[in-house]
């Protein structure tokens, strides 16, 4: 089993020129902050997913790869590596995210990571596949109103009308959290609807995109998805209290964690970082073997 990461650097001055460049968007500096969090991830990996075979790290070029990163215990990944040219550069994460299955040597059983996710309790190998299946909660919702819900009804129409069903009035939607691939069962999808994704994508986002989520819709519908929660804590950083955050870190009391990232002023944005930091270096002190020595 191995883990695909994908990553942004905001703060990369190389990566801020090519975004104003591509989206004729002027770089806020409030909305693009590195918390400083992903080796933490990693070595929450380390710690308590000792069965994972390899990582694998998706970024735009090589000014965003973590000076720290140990290359030879992590593969490095552009996104030139697995992006059709066309669609380069890409400021959206679905063209990133429909295209992982593409990265060479990956395994048939990945686990597709965001970097405000972390494994902060054990877990075990079950807990993301059994019997060939990924395990992922799965629940339908009724309304598609927003950018978001538009695009997650999208894909959930096209994985109904890929295996020949009328879609429902509800669509899919799975659980927010680290997400099972079988990487067989996602290049059988992109080589099926290879024209409708690659048509569907976009420099930034909009309501037109597929996502990730037609490869899920996918596997559920077929019956090679388990529908099951994974043990997850979910929590915005907008709204808990720098005590209430550094207690959800040293006292975790689920497998996984997701730390949600939203607008915040420069003082607010200062007091949770230390915070998120020193809680995270209390539970994960050590350096991982991805990290260089």
């Amino acid at each position: 089993m191995d883990i695909v990461i994908t990553y942004v650097n905001g703060l990369d001055p190389v990566w801020q020129k090519e975004y104003e460049k591509h989206t004729n968007t002027p770089i806020v500096e409030k909305r693009f902050r590195d918390w400083g969090t992903l080796k933490y991830l990693f070595r929450g990996i380390e710690k308590n997913m000792p069965f994972i075979r390899k990582v694998h790290l998706v970024v735009s070029g090589e000014s965003q790869v973590p000076e720290w990163l140990n290359r030879n215990e992590v593969n490095v990944v552009l996104h030139s590596d697995i992006i059709p040219g066309h669609l380069l550069p890409t400021f959206n994460c679905n063209p990133i995210e429909m295209h992982l299955h593409s990265i060479e040597g990956l395994d048939e059983e990945y686990l597709y990571f965001n970097d405000d996710i972390f494994p902060l309790m054990p877990c075990e190998a079950t807990d993301f596949f059994r019997n060939g299946k990924g395990v992922l909660g799965m629940s339908r919702h009724l309304f598609s109103m927003g950018m978001f819900r538009k695009i997650c009804r999208n894909s959930n129409d096209l994985a109904y009308a890929m295996i020949g069903k009328q879609p429902s009035l509800t669509f899919l939607r799975p659980q927010h959290v680290c997400t099972p691939m079988l990487k067989s069962e996602v290049t059988e999808v992109y080589n099926m609807s290879r024209e409708q994704i690659l048509s569907s994508m976009s420099t930034t986002r909009t309501d037109k995109n597929l996502n990730q989520y037609l490869y899920l819709d996918y596997m559920f519908l077929k019956g090679k998805l388990i529908n099951e929660r994974l043990s997850k804590k979910h929590f915005s950083v907008g709204i808990v209290s720098a005590q209430k955050l550094r207690e959800f870190i040293e006292q975790p009391t689920h497998k996984l964690t997701c730390i949600n990232d939203v607008q915040l002023s420069e003082a607010r944005y200062e007091e949770l970082r230390t915070t998120l930091l020193s809680a995270f270096d209390k539970i994960l002190p050590d350096k991982s073997k991805y990290e260089k020595a």
